[in-house]
């Protein structure tokens, strides 16, 4: 089996787009800072994905059955959950109705891109730990 289609790094590359969607959303969430009636939006991916896991945090063991006779383990599916937009329309944060707090939103934007920032760094160690693999190099 190729580790880089497996089940965790499939996760991860659908973590890594959640966080690039997460980025444009925040970014127009704070260039309608003053724009009247505006309501932020927000990306819900770790939600989704926990739910798709059917785990809500706590580890569980998938297999694969090569052979009928095989006892199945888990689901052994690796369907992974689309990030999804919400808007926030049930908030006003001032007197023309925006909801958008200027401190929150960077706030979230820098915690953004800390996690995709470790998001680039754990698909590049597993690339290069099956460079290594494949190169059979210490």
């Amino acid at each position: 089996m190729n580790l880089l289609n497996g089940a965790a790094f499939t996760r991860m590359e659908g973590a890594l787009q959640a966080a690039e969607m997460r980025q444009r959303v925040i970014s127009n969430n704070v260039a309608n800072a003053d724009t009247p009636h505006f309501k932020r939006s927000e990306v819900l991916f770790e939600e989704l994905l926990e739910q798709s896991m059917g785990t809500a945090g706590l580890g569980q063991l998938s297999g694969t059955r090569t052979d009928l006779r095989h006892i199945a383990i888990g689901s052994g599916s690796y369907a992974l959950p689309a990030p999804k937009v919400i808007v926030d329309g049930a908030t006003s944060m001032n007197n023309n109705e925006n909801n958008v707090d200027i401190d929150r939103e960077m706030s979230l934007l820098a915690k953004n891109q800390l996690s995709y920032n470790f998001y680039v760094q754990q698909i590049n160690h597993d690339v290069r730990m099956m460079r290594t693999a494949i190169e059979g190099r210490a």
